[in-house]
């Protein structure tokens, strides 16, 4: 019978150590000394968690001010057209959910990528002889930021970089940080109602560039690029072989003096994802549904951008199987008047807030063409108190209870952002507030100088 002898040898500080012989047939084998492992608990966030940071939440939860106890709080801060009531979805919407509830049909598990007949339902929406496609072009995702998420996922190495708008959605940087991937910022021109500045963009080019970054319609500057400017990003992209991330979720959300131009319907050589959703234009953005449309005319993703977009959707098991359900009703009984009726309002309080707050002495609005935002500039030599756009809307909650977002959180200081989904009487008060927070503090040249001298 074979036999085995541990023996533990320790000697005084020493850690211990196992001696371990495994006796077989009558001879002795030595196995060698293991050293002990003392266990203890040594549990430590992920290198991925600690590379994340939202820079919204950085400074809105750095501002420890609280609003003016006698005035009621207005919040044009938040990109969600639901919190007030006044922009509901439409009765088609929610009674193609109802339906598909009631059916009992879509309450298990579905392909990561989606139900063949809902990708096929947002294949048929979408598509147009300029830029065609099919339900293989189409993957489901929960939210269009889990589209942008697994786009940059697919499209980005840890090392490598991405372009992105000044100002732009903070997500992109979130995302790219947590992955290891390099945030590069191009400017757009406020003088050129948020154009891309071209040159800057291009020279940001390098070997080791992944994507660029395209937001049209734009949050937060509620701008919409004309055909001819997005055929010089195309260009650009074309030139520097450098595929797009298409964040069009506020696509055809511009007003009546505009036109939305799908980027993809304008290039058949640069490869596109473009990343959209149910969020914003049909006002449901709690019910994350996402998608990403793959654009590639020339075959230049190929299989491989196809296959890495299916392993990585695999990661969960896709958005929610009930809305996934109602999809082709939603796409295809939402009636025209609808899509009317929310960009009649969301223009109308777009006007009402640039018309007042360009009346203002010390702020320069830039007139939004579409999207939920307008973005304000704040002349800081007039307001030399404040050390800059944080510090400013940090007293209009605390003297006027309006909060504004500070543009920092775009990566462009000295603005700040208005969301225009308010109800109208909502965007008077709050304008009307701003007017006298700003008539207070206000500083002519010679005040400015004055108060500059006394610091």
């Amino acid at each position: 019978m074979d036999s085995y002898l541990i023996q533990v040898n320790g000697h005084g500080d020493r850690a211990p150590v196992l001696d371990v012989h495994l006796k077989t047939n009558g001879n002795s084998i030595s196995l060698g000394k293991v050293k002990g492992r003392k266990p203890r608990w040594a549990v430590r966030a992920s290198e991925m968690s600690k590379k994340t940071f939202n820079p919204v939440r950085a400074i809105v939860d750095s501002m420890k001010v609280e609003p003016n106890p006698k005035k009621a709080m207005i919040s044009l801060s938040l990109g969600d057209p639901t919190v007030f009531g006044n922009l509901p979805t439409n009765d088609e919407v929610t009674r193609a959910v109802k339906e598909v509830l009631d059916s009992g049909c879509y309450n298990g598990y579905a392909p990561s990528v989606g139900y063949q007949s809902c990708r096929e339902a947002v294949a048929a929406y979408y598509n147009c002889p300029e830029a065609p496609l099919e339900a293989q072009d189409v993957i489901l995702t929960s939210g269009c930021s889990q589209a942008i998420e697994l786009a940059l996922a697919v499209l980005a190495n840890p090392g490598q970089n991405i372009l992105v708008p000044r100002p732009g959605f903070s997500l992109y940087k979130t995302l790219a940080l947590s992955m290891g991937i390099e945030v590069k910022l191009y400017n757009l021109l406020p003088e050129k109602a948020w154009e891309i500045d071209l040159k800057h963009l291009e020279s940001l080019v390098d070997e080791k560039t992944a994507c660029l970054i395209v937001n049209n319609p734009s949050n937060p500057c509620g701008s919409v690029f004309s055909k001819s400017h997005l055929q010089k990003i195309l260009a650009v992209a074309s030139r520097q072989c450098v595929p797009i991330l298409a964040d069009e979720i506020y696509g055809d959300m511009v007003f009546a003096d505009c036109k939305y131009e799908p980027i993809a319907t304008l290039s058949t050589n640069v490869p596109i994802l473009s990343c959209g959703g149910l969020a914003k234009r049909w006002l449901v953005p709690g019910w994350r549904m996402g998608w990403i449309l793959i654009h590639d005319r020339r075959d230049i993703f190929g299989n491989e951008i196809r296959d890495g977009l299916l392993r990585l959707s695999q990661r969960i098991l896709g958005p929610c199987t009930i809305v996934q359900g109602a999809l082709e009703r939603i796409l295809h009984r939402t009636p025209p008047e609808f899509y009317h009726n929310t960009l009649s309002i969301l223009k109308s309080n777009a006007d009402l807030c640039y018309a007042a707050l360009s009346a203002i002495p010390g702020l320069q609005p830039v007139r939004p063409a579409g999207a939920m935002y307008l973005m304000v500039e704040i002349e800081m030599e007039h307001f030399p108190e404040f050390e800059n756009d944080v510090e400013f809307t940090e007293r209009l909650i605390s003297e006027q209870s309006v909060f504004c977002l500070p543009a920092t959180c775009f990566e462009y200081p000295n603005f700040f952002r208005v969301v225009i989904t308010v109800p109208e009487e909502m965007i008077l008060e709050a304008c009307s507030r701003i007017q006298e927070f700003c008539e207070t503090h206000y500083q002519g040249a010679e005040g400015a100088q004055d108060l500059e001298c006394d610091k």
